[in-house]
């Protein structure tokens, strides 16, 4: 007989992990093995990183997830590389072989890749892959494409903010190209490769693909699955970063208590402060999230609040907070 199943007791847990997300493993498997290692009762990512890629994926619990679309829209930072002279079906070494080219060595000259280089930097347009989580009529194109079945993708324009292409050439029977690549999201990296690889006549495919960056948060802050289980619960639960980690490129607001419950009722404060579309709101007694607004026209507008309860819990789990006060101080 087996034993039975130990069930896991959930918890509210309120922050960030800042997850280095192994190879072969999908964003979601990734979330609910973090969630469950955390016993959290509330989690999602921040938008989701390819299986084959590694690299930082920021999960959020909570009430963190409120703020998950930010690094959703935030800009992200690759490091890939390009294998010159065969394409594939996927646009990485996991597809099937559609075609090989000899790679001659003595065209791709530094001038040659500094003209390609400016050519894929600043606003362009991309086709998303066939091989992409992307919804066609209710369904991911993958599934179209496992099935055989080619369809119409329109074009979509996207900002590669900065693009740095050096030649590996150590080895020339795998002449290949080191890809560093800030983008605006809904880049496809394997995309670029194909097409920077087209570009040079010989064509590619990616067979690395390595997130370092996601809004300003880099792969050397982050802690990975292994690491996580390794350690005790205290250990874990350690690595979170608060909500507000999320919000480093917003302007700060500090309210006194009267004005911090109005706000967290969805009141609009007035005061002096200058237009501003993103804004971190905080109590001052005890200083305390209270959610993210705008101001305009000198009125402090709410869009997203945090919960009496959700900011109690921050507080109880915070214990360099508990001796500045409680909930209802705000």
């Amino acid at each position: 007989m087996h034993a039975p199943r130990t069930r896991v007791q959930r918890r509210p847990v309120h922050g960030v992990l800042l997850l280095d997300k192994p190879l072969g493993l999908s964003s979601n498997d990734a979330l609910q093995k973090a969630k469950w290692l955390l016993r959290a009762e509330k989690a999602g990512h921040t938008g989701t990183l390819d299986p084959l890629a590694t690299g930082v994926l920021p999960l959020c619990f909570g009430a963190a997830t409120k703020f998950s679309q930010l690094q959703l829209d935030a800009p992200k930072t690759y490091e890939a590389v390009a294998l010159l002279g065969t394409t594939t079906t996927t646009g990485d070494a996991e597809g099937d072989v559609i075609a090989r080219r000899p790679v001659v060595l003595a065209e791709l000259t530094p001038e040659r890749l500094a003209a390609v280089q400016q050519q894929f930097t600043g606003p362009i347009r991309q086709v998303p892959p066939m091989h992409s989580a992307l919804k066609k009529d209710g369904k991911a194109l993958y599934e179209y494409a496992r099935a055989g079945i080619e369809v119409e993708r329109p074009a979509r324009d996207v900002v590669i903010h900065s693009l740095s292409l050096t030649l590996l050439a150590d080895n020339p029977d795998a002449i290949a190209l080191k890809m560093v690549v800030q983008c605006s999201k809904g880049t496809y990296i394997r995309t670029l490769g194909e097409d920077v690889g087209a570009a040079l006549g010989f064509g590619a495919h990616l067979t690395f693909l390595r997130r370092i960056d996601t809004g300003g948060i880099g792969v050397e802050r982050c802690v990975t699955l292994a690491q996580l289980e390794a350690m005790e619960e205290g250990a874990r639960l350690s690595q979170l970063e608060p909500p507000e980690s999320l919000l480093a490129q917003h302007v700060r607001v500090t309210l006194d208590s009267e004005n911090a419950a109005r706000f967290l009722s969805g009141v609009r404060r007035r005061g002096t402060w200058p237009d501003a579309g993103a804004v971190a709101v905080f109590g001052d007694s005890p200083p305390a999230l209270l959610g993210v607004g705008h101001i305009v026209g000198g009125e402090l507008v709410p869009d997203r609040l945090l919960s009496p309860l959700e900011i109690q819990q921050i507080l109880e789990g915070t214990p360099h907070l508990q001796a500045s006060g409680t909930l209802e101080k705000l």
